[in-house]
């Protein structure tokens, strides 16, 4: 039997779920490294108010930043490919999301509008709960022998 039918449908449906999930993060990182105005402004946000916020973040909170969304996609891949190093990729993940945006929650000035109300006050919260219960998720997949 082909080692990919014995893949649980739900590692399938994680693993694509995961992968859109932090394409869209890396998505807004190049968006944001490449200073794509019109990015910021399809999001209602003034794009020069924005770049200066994030311009103004610490290097730490920068590499977190990265390491967090880098990490995220290639933990993908590997959950995709039942690969044991996705639960330590998933890991440096959640330690790139708490960093970068733990500074972004606790010490960094309040981000431009709309970002900082509403849903988009939220989002850190939910981009960090989603990269524990991903870590989290490959490692029960690792214990129970998928990842391998």
């Amino acid at each position: 039997m082909d080692q990919a039918m014995k893949k649980p449908t739900h590692l399938w449906v994680v693993g694509i779920l995961a992968l859109i999930w932090n394409g869209i993060g890396c998505y807004d990182y190049v968006m944001t490294r490449l200073r794509n105005e019109d990015y910021f402004r399809s999001m209602g946000t003034d794009p020069q108010a924005m770049l200066a916020w994030v311009d103004g973040f610490p290097i730490y909170a920068q590499l977190g930043w990265g390491l967090g969304v880098w990490m995220g996609l290639v933990g993908s891949v590997l959950l995709l490919m039942s690969h044991r190093w996705a639960v330590p990729a998933l890991g440096l993940s959640l330690l790139g999301a708490v960093v970068g945006l733990g500074y972004q929650i606790f010490m960094a000035p309040p981000a431009p509008a709309p970002m900082n109300e509403g849903f988009g006050a939220l989002m850190p919260w939910v981009i960090i709960a989603i990269a524990a219960l991903l870590y989290y998720y490959a490692n029960r997949q690792r214990a129970n022998g998928v990842l391998r």
